[in-house]
C-alpha cells in the first residue's frame, strides 16, 4: 500500500520531490497561491553554474546535471560566466578564480565576447564556459507532468492553517479543507520555519533574503543573446542577458519576513550603479523591477531529512539561489530517503544536510 504524503509548497522544491515521489506514494501538493512557482521559483536566475554554491550543493548540481541535460529533451542551453574585477577588489576576485574554477582571460578576449566593457575601469576579467542558461518554465512543467502522470495531484489556495498528528498520521487543514498523510514534507520555501512550528518540528531558523532585480534595454540595441553573464567579485552584482534585454541585480541579501517581495529602489539603484561603472553604455531606463526570496539555513547548507522531534515531518528547505540547479538531485534524493532506497548521493552529503545537525 503505497503511502500518502503531502508537500506543503508547489516551488522547484515541492514539484521535484512530487515528481520523484509519485512512482512510489500517492501525493498532494498543497500550494498557499493560486498558481505553482509563484513566489522565488518564478523569478529565478535561471543559471546552472556547477561550481556555485556551498560544497554539498554542488555535490547536488552535480548529481543533478545529467537531468538537466536530458530529460524531456533537456532544459539546459549555452551561457557562460564572466568574472570582471578592478584594482580595488583583487582579493575578491582571487577568491572567486579559485572557488569556481575559472579561466582567467585577456581583456581582448573579454571585449571579443561583450564590446561595451569598460576597460579603463576593468583590469582582470575571468570565464567560463559551461554556464548555461536553465528553462525553468519547462522544468517546472515537467515535474508536474511527471507527478500527474503517476497520480499525483496539486491543491492551489490551500495555505496551511493547522496541523497535528494523531494515531500516526498527520491531520492537515489547508484552503478551509482536511488532509492526512503518512509524511508531511517541508517545502515551504521563505515559509518553511512557520511550517515547522506549527507542525511542533524542529526550531530551525530558516531566514529568507529579499534579492532584487531590474530589467533594461539592451545596450546600445545590441544583439546580447550570446553573452554571457557578468558577475561582479564576491557576487557584489550581476547582469544577465534574457530575452533581448538584460536584468541587472545588486546581489543583495536583506534579510526580511516571508511575503510577496518587491524590488528596493535604492538597492537597485546601487546595482545599476556598479553594473554602469564596469560598462560604457549608459543605463538610460528600467522596463521592469522585482524582487525574489532566497530562504537559507544559519550554516547556508541545505536543510534535507526527517526531523529528529515530530514524526513523519521531512524537511526539503534552504535552498537559497540554489534551488533550481539542484532540484532534480534533491527531488531524487527526498524520494530515496523518504521510501528507504539507498541514495547515490554520498552518506557525508546527506549527514551534512540533515536536519538533525542543528
Amino acid at each position: 500500500m503505497k503511502q500518502d504524503i503531502l508537500i506543503v509548497g508547489g516551488g522547484v522544491a515541492g514539484l521535484s520531490a512530487a515528481a520523484h515521489l509519485a512512482p512510489y506514494a500517492s501525493v498532494t501538493v498543497l500550494e498557499a497561491e493560486s498558481a505553482t512557482g509563484y513566489h522565488t521559483s518564478g523569478r529565478s536566475a535561471a543559471l546552472f553554474e556547477e561550481k556555485y554554491g556551498q560544497e554539498t550543493t554542488i555535490a547536488l548540481n552535480k548529481a543533478s546535471k545529467a537531468f538537466l541535460e536530458n530529460h524531456d529533451g533537456g532544459f539546459l542551453s549555452p551561457r557562460g560566466f564572466m568574472l570582471l574585477g578592478s584594482r580595488d577588489d583583487n582579493v575578491a576576485f582571487e577568491n572567486d578564480l579559485k572557488t569556481m574554477q575559472l579561466s582567467e582571460i585577456s581583456a581582448e578576449d573579454a571585449l571579443a565576447r561583450v564590446p561595451i566593457l569598460n576597460t579603463d575601469h576593468l583590469t582582470r576579467f575571468a570565464h567560463a564556459d559551461d554556464a548555461q542558461d536553465i528553462d525553468t518554465d519547462l522544468l517546472m512543467q515537467s515535474y508536474t507532468r511527471l507527478m500527474r502522470d503517476h497520480g499525483g495531484q496539486i491543491v492551489t489556495n490551500a495555505r496551511v492553517e493547522s496541523m497535528s498528528h494523531v494515531d500516526g498520521r498527520w491531520q492537515v487543514i489547508a484552503g478551509g479543507k482536511s488532509y492526512a498523510a503518512d509524511v508531511v514534507v517541508n517545502a515551504a520555501g521563505a515559509w518553511a520555519s512557520q511550517i515547522a512550528q506549527m507542525a511542533g518540528a524542529q526550531d530551525i531558523l530558516i531566514q529568507p533574503y529579499r534579492r532584487s532585480v531590474a530589467r533594461i534595454p539592451a545596450p546600445g540595441g545590441l544583439d546580447v543573446s550570446s553573452w554571457p553573464m557578468l558577475f561582479g567579485p564576491g557576487e557584489t552584482w550581476y547582469a544577465k542577458p534574457d530575452a533581448g534585454a538584460l536584468i541587472i541585480s545588486p546581489a543583495d541579501e536583506d534579510p526580511v519576513d516571508p511575503h510577496d517581495a518587491w524590488a528596493d529602489d535604492m538597492t537597485l539603484a546601487e546595482g545599476i550603479a556598479s553594473y554602469q561603472e564596469v560598462v560604457t553604455e549608459d543605463v538610460t531606463r528600467v522596463i521592469s523591477n522585482w524582487a525574489g526570496l532566497r530562504s537559507f539555513a544559519p550554516d547556508r547548507n541545505l536543510v534535507l531529512g526527517f526531523d529528529r522531534q515530530a514524526p513523519g515531518f521531512f524537511w526539503c528547505a534552504g535552498q537559497g539561489g540554489y534551488g533550481m540547479q539542484s532540484s532534480p538531485a534533491t527531488g531524487q534524493l527526498v524520494a530515496d530517503l523518504i521510501t528507504g532506497r539507498a541514495p547515490e548521493i554520498d552518506n557525508t552529503v546527506i549527514t551534512r544536510i540533515a536536519p538533525t545537525r542543528f
